[in-house]
């Protein structure tokens, strides 16, 4: 690994043939390598991202820094923090470098938080901790802290669930610099985040590191969010270090087979190659789900929604998540439902799943009002099927991926032979040979193969309908591709119509016939993908495109 020059004063951060295994029972061998002689070093005011899918070792390598990482792993080699060797320091010492030498923005701010105790309480604690006795100084020190991530000081009252997802995460950036550091370590501090707030986070995150002459290091697997901020950027596959270089050139110039795959994971909006087809075959041997049409029937919509208002009250106030929305889905259509965070797109698709209930408003399916009482509810949620977010929380990490697909199996006491239906559904899902992942249970399985899960749990009923709530946000480049390829699989082979709640244009240009473009609770505009898209009538449009990059590591004037 070339170094960079020489300030004077040795790297910030270094690491020289660092090897991280995690011993464990299930391997083999006893042991899996995360990293496998990495030597890397970063200059004081270096900017330097790490770029590689999940289970390339990136995250493993930046938890190091700060001896974050689980019991059962072994480190060899030499990790140095401003000339002193971490993996040799006393836990006194440790302790004091965490927050004030070093800090760490750690990915899922929803996660990170405290739900039950306000964010300026959370931010002050690591000045507790780190000598700042006087309670008027820490709220001071909070105030000046939430300002530099440009939130307003009230903020400090205001309890996690009371926060949009950017603004959970500028907490967590105001947390990383309560005691001053002078390394930033970043870990996918834009997962999840919709493109608008991705790009004001990435801004902020920009101009800090700029004016405080900060060193980061930043995590991600999409190339063009570390294209934003850093001057270097470093792929791992497996390990090892496979490329590094300057951004622009990483970027422009990949010269790694593993690079230029990550580049060509990210759809670019306008570019044919980018919309995912999937070639014609045989029909599946299992039956057509019921009541599921050929994608070419589209005489009539199969999901109607009318005049349909939710409210919310709370705290004296209402609030209006939805505001008068009227919407058609087709049979064997993918319908791509956009929008920022807080613009009511889960309301409304929680609200079309009969899990809230409507101000007003009407909902059809099959030409017929979705019901009320508890029975009809429960055959109309067999027909529409749910497909959660996030597949770690969806799944209850004690059950066997067998368990976890037979539950609705059993729920809805469905006729036949149970362990052919589960095989059937994980088949469907592209989870195969079936019988290799009966006993698994969650954390033995990749994000990918969570996501299968998933959707087998929701083939098993055989439905006619999905309903897909960000269903790749949590994954890396290459295993987003599979799940929508899955998509668009199930639609060709199934009937399968489904709306897809997301905030990335870049998905509802890879699949999507139809785009709905959602903002404060209103559908502003819809169309087919090509027109919303490519020629956009509304300003709220023409701000989501802005924020997204026409080419790698490129943005329209709103980046």
């Amino acid at each position: 690994m070339a170094a960079e020059p020489d300030g004077g004063g040795g790297p910030a951060l270094e690491w020289r043939d660092v090897k991280i295994a995690y011993r464990t029972a299930r391997d083999a061998s006893g042991e899996i390598v995360a990293v496998d002689g990495v030597s890397l070093r970063i200059e004081p005011g270096g900017t330097v991202g790490i770029a590689g899918e999940s289970g390339c070792g990136k995250s493993t390598l930046a938890l190091s820094v700060l001896r974050l990482l689980p019991r059962n792993a072994e480190i060899t080699g030499a990790i140095e923090l401003a000339g002193e060797d971490i993996t040799t320091m006393r836990w006194g010492r440790l302790r004091a470098v965490r927050w004030t030498e070093a800090s760490i923005v750690f990915q899922g701010a929803m996660h990170s938080l405290n739900p039950v105790r306000t964010v300026g309480r959370q931010i002050a604690e690591a000045l507790e901790l780190h000598g700042t006795s006087s309670a008027q100084a820490r709220d001071a020190r909070v105030q000046e802290l939430l300002a530099l991530v440009e939130l307003p000081a009230a903020r400090a009252q205001s309890y996690p669930h009371e926060l949009s997802g950017g603004q959970k995460q500028r907490v967590m950036i105001a947390m990383a610099l309560a005691c001053d550091p002078d390394v930033i370590i970043a870990d996918e501090p834009t997962t999840a985040l919709d493109v608008v707030i991705q790009a004001q986070v990435l801004e902020v995150l920009s101009g800090l590191v700029r004016d405080r002459k900060l060193t980061l290091l930043m995590i991600s697997h999409d190339l063009s969010v570390l294209a934003a901020v850093c001057e270097r950027i470093v792929v791992m596959r497996d390990g090892k270090i496979v490329e590094e270089g300057p951004a622009a050139r990483v970027i422009a110039e990949p010269r790694h087979q593993h690079t230029k795959e990550l580049a060509a994971a990210f759809p670019v909006i306008g570019d044919p190659n980018s919309r995912l087809k999937v070639g014609r075959t045989a029909e599946l041997s299992e039956p057509r789900s019921p009541g599921a049409q050929p994608s070419s029937d589209k005489s009539a919509p199969v999901l109607e929604v009318a005049d349909l208002v939710v409210d919310f009250r709370a705290r004296g106030r209402q609030t209006r998540a939805v505001d008068h929305v009227s919407m058609e889905c087709h049979a064997g259509e993918i319908v791509a439902l956009v929008g920022q965070s807080g613009s009511g797109k889960t309301t409304l698709a929680r609200t079309i799943l009969g899990l809230q209930q409507p101000t007003s408003g009407r909902i059809s399916y099959a030409g017929k009002p979705m019901p009320t009482d508890r029975a009809g509810l429960k055959a109309y949620r067999r027909t529409v099927q749910f497909v959660l977010q996030d597949p770690s929380a969806s799944l209850n990490p004690k059950h066997s991926v067998y368990e976890a697909v037979a539950e609705g199996i059993r729920i809805h006491r469905l006729p036949g032979d149970e362990r052919d239906r589960v095989a059937t559904a994980l088949t469907q899902a592209e989870l195969t040979p079936p019988q290799r992942y009966l006993s698994a249970i969650p954390q033995e399985l990749s994000g990918g193969q969570r996501q299968r899960v998933v959707i087998a749990g929701a083939l098993a009923l055989e439905p006619s309908y999905l309903v897909a709530d960000e269903p790749v946000a949590s994954l890396d480049a290459s295993v987003r591709g599979e799940i929508l390829a899955l998509l668009l699989r199930l639609k060709r082979d199934l009937g399968l119509g489904a709306l897809v709640i997301t905030h990335d244009l870049g998905l509802a240009w890879n699949i999507a016939d139809r785009v709905l473009v959602m903002h404060q609770g209103r559908i502003v505009e819809s169309g087919p993908v090509e027109q919303v898209l490519l020629e956009p009538q509304h300003d709220y449009t023409r701000t989501l495109l802005s924020v997204v990059p026409s080419k790698l590591g490129e943005a329209e004037s709103g980046r």
